[in-house]
């Protein structure tokens, strides 16, 4: 009796290991990617389709002139991170799927950091070469990151990010991925940058 006690315990434990050793293994091919900003506003106006300064009317550059005299020009937008999972697995009862269970981030705009968030719920990242949207919920004063700076050349970066020409290419995240597992939550051993040129 003794025997089969130890054999269930030996058993459990080496499960257990193989599963922290799994989670390893897939923290560390688990990739991210800046994909796209989408639904850009600031001080409430769309900008997804504007391309230029000569799309903002009378009206907008009034309201944006008065929310600059007031040291505030809040913008908001949606960063979307392409989480990849390369993992696949020969076994059918070992899953490949990776849970995402915490994803604090940093932005930089143009190299210069601004706000700080997290996701709202965990993210599962389907194994097989599977795909999952992050989307980051960005709300932000941008007077306070670019006071330096007048009206037409935070237009004009506002353009470049989230206007009809728009991309991601002047953001960059910092980010510090925590997985959960069924022995409890692994944080990557180091911060990832994550731009949009190629997968880290």
């Amino acid at each position: 009796m003794k025997k089969k006690i130890l054999l269930v315990i030996f058993l459990f434990t080496f499960l257990s290991g193989c599963s922290v050793y799994n989670s390893l293994m897939n923290i560390s091919k688990l990739k991210f990617k800046l994909d796209s900003v989408g639904n850009f506003k600031i001080s409430n106006i769309a900008v997804t389709k504007k391309s230029s300064l000569k799309d903002f009317n009378a009206i907008d550059l009034l309201k944006l002139t008065s929310e600059v005299a007031k040291g505030t020009l809040p913008a908001t937008f949606t960063l979307n991170v392409d989480a990849y999972n390369p993992n696949s697995t020969s076994s059918t009862n070992q899953s490949s799927d990776i849970t995402l269970k915490s994803f604090p981030w940093r932005l930089f705009i143009d190299n210069k950091q601004t706000i700080s968030g997290n996701i709202s719920k965990p993210v599962a990242v389907p194994g097989k070469g599977g795909h999952s949207i992050i989307p980051l919920s960005i709300s932000m004063n941008l007077m306070e990151f670019f006071k330096n700076s007048n009206l037409n050349s935070i237009l004009n970066l506002v353009l470049k990010l989230g206007g009809e020409k728009g991309s991601t290419s002047h953001i960059k995240i910092i980010a510090d991925p925590v997985l959960g597992t069924p022995i409890g939550d692994i944080k990557y051993p180091e911060s990832l940058t994550i731009v949009d040129s190629e997968f880290h």
